[in-house]
């Protein structure tokens, strides 16, 4: 453990040392609040009440066996802001998404695509809560370029498109690394998928966009999105089955 986890774990149960790490860590409190509300947020705000609580549960629940205290913390707050803008989407105008962007000239609509499924939950005034995984996620997407519409155009269509896609998503799932630099340098390791799936390379450059989506949703916190990204979820049971 480093020095600062030694800290938090000791801090738990001393007020002093509590205060002591909230104090020394508003600023990083601040950056976690204003990363999951996508906006700036000052002491002032009602977010920033709301990551500081998460802050102060994160320390009382910490222990060792739950890694990096500023990664448990920053996952914390995240999961926080999230319930608090849940809860606040009720009274938020409605997101404007016309179902018809999903439409497909596929004739393989047995299982669907993300376009038409989630097509079918957004078009549901009361269903806030894919609406604002879609404005989240949205957010997400525009740091590699592309937008929630433009799935419209790059998901797979064909079965055997499909499979391979989320042939590759699910490889990048099971390989945490891969996924973590993705993230961090918003760009997808071609070489790498190919050489591992053996899917061909113009496929994946293909359905790059696709790719990456399906990999935020699946690695994220939007189960709603998730539940209907059913190709990936059956390629991840028959790789486990077949491990």
């Amino acid at each position: 453990m480093s020095e600062l986890d030694l800290l938090a774990a000791e801090a738990k149960n001393n007020p002093d040392s509590m205060n002591e790490l909230i104090n020394r860590y508003e600023n990083f409190i601040l950056k976690c609040a204003s990363s999951a509300a996508r906006a700036y947020v000052s002491k002032s705000d009602d977010e920033w009440s709301i990551a500081l609580s998460a802050f102060t549960e994160a320390i009382k629940n910490y222990s060792a066996d739950k890694g990096s205290f500023l990664s448990f913390a920053e996952l914390v707050i995240r999961r926080r802001m999230i319930d608090y803008i849940r809860s606040k989407s009720r009274y938020a105008p409605e997101i404007s998404v016309n179902p018809s962007l999903f439409d497909t000239d596929s004739k393989d609509e047995e299982e669907g695509s993300i376009r038409s499924e989630i097509a079918k939950k957004v078009s549901l005034v009361e269903d806030n809560g894919i609406k604002l995984e879609i404005t989240l996620i949205n957010e997400v997407f525009s740091d590699y370029g592309f937008s929630f519409m433009d799935l419209a155009q790059c998901s797979p269509k064909s079965r055997k498109t499909k499979k391979a896609c989320a042939k590759a998503v699910a490889y990048l799932i099971k390989t945490p690394i891969l996924t973590s630099e993705i993230k961090i340098k918003k760009q997808l390791p071609l070489n790498i998928i190919e050489k591992n799936t053996k899917i061909p390379r113009k496929l994946l450059e293909r359905h790059r966009k696709y790719i990456i989506a399906a990999l935020e949703i699946m690695t994220g916190e939007y189960p709603n999105l998730a539940g209907y990204m059913e190709y990936i979820r059956q390629e991840l049971k028959d790789e486990s089955s077949n491990s």
